[in-house]
């Protein structure tokens, strides 16, 4: 059975007082030994922080992004050795709104996992299609896409490091939330496709997250889904007690 994985991207929310305080109400509730695994992404000027406030805990620290390049003059960015260097032990990549608000294509995502495994970071990639692609039928064309282009020259032993998150983009943060039936199935083709091009073996071992409006009152559900292995949670992972409830129902499927 694979682990599950319940983790959340903070996105450009929290203060440094908010976010230490958030994030030692999470380690409290997640002693180390846990049945789940469990990782927070904060913004980057928190990362020590909140690395301080989970030591001890079965939180990890992870980040929402890094640049593919190791150092250099490329302003704003932050590399895959700095991010370590505060503590972070995975870090998302390829979310819907670094693609669709920021303009990050395939090709540029798969430079960034190369580079976040490459450098010993669990890379969590996401892969999720849009409204359009949803009512258009066109949800697995577009996953298949996705998957192709950010995996390409990944090799089956990096998939250790390597989770895959399925995030809807219209369900991020609209309050719309894929039924679980749909969730499974989106699921199922990720896998379907990591089966076909990476074995068997790659492709029952790999984790696939759900990702888009889950909260305590539907995480059960969805996370209950064979091939759902967890969560990547937005909003919900700012409200510890929401957050926790979260963890807390993944605890009662594993």
């Amino acid at each position: 059975m694979r682990r599950l994985f319940v983790a959340g991207n903070w996105k450009m929310n929290t203060t440094k007082e908010s976010g230490v305080a958030l994030a030692k109400e999470v380690a409290a509730a997640v002693p180390s030994g846990g049945s789940v695994d469990v990782m927070v992404a904060p913004p980057f000027p928190y990362s020590s922080a909140i690395h301080e406030a989970i030591a001890g805990s079965g939180v990890e620290l992870g980040a929402q992004n890094l640049w593919y390049e190791p150092s250099g003059a490329f302003t704003g960015e932050v590399s895959a050795d700095m991010l370590k260097d505060v503590g972070c032990a995975q870090v998302i990549l390829g979310h819907s709104e670094r693609r669709h608000v920021l303009g990050e294509s395939d090709e540029v995502i798969n430079k960034k996992n190369h580079r976040g495994l490459e450098a010993g970071l669990h890379v969590v990639f996401c892969v999720g299609e849009q409204l359009d692609d949803r009512d258009g039928g066109r949800t697995d064309a577009v996953l298949s896409t996705q998957l192709e282009g950010g995996l390409t020259g990944v090799e089956g032993g990096q998939f250790a490091n390597l989770t895959v998150a399925y995030e809807p983009v219209w369900a991020i943060g609209t309050g719309r939330t894929a039924s679980p039936e749909q969730a499974e199935a989106a699921h199922a083709h990720i896998r379907g496709w990591l089966r076909e091009h990476y074995g068997a073996e790659i492709a029952d071992s790999t984790r696939i997250l759900y990702g888009g409006s889950v909260k305590p009152d539907n995480a059960a559900e969805l996370i209950g889904q064979d091939n759902v292995d967890g969560a990547l949670v937005g909003g919900a992972s700012l409200k510890a007690d929401q957050f926790i409830a979260i963890i807390q129902a993944a605890q009662g499927l594993s």
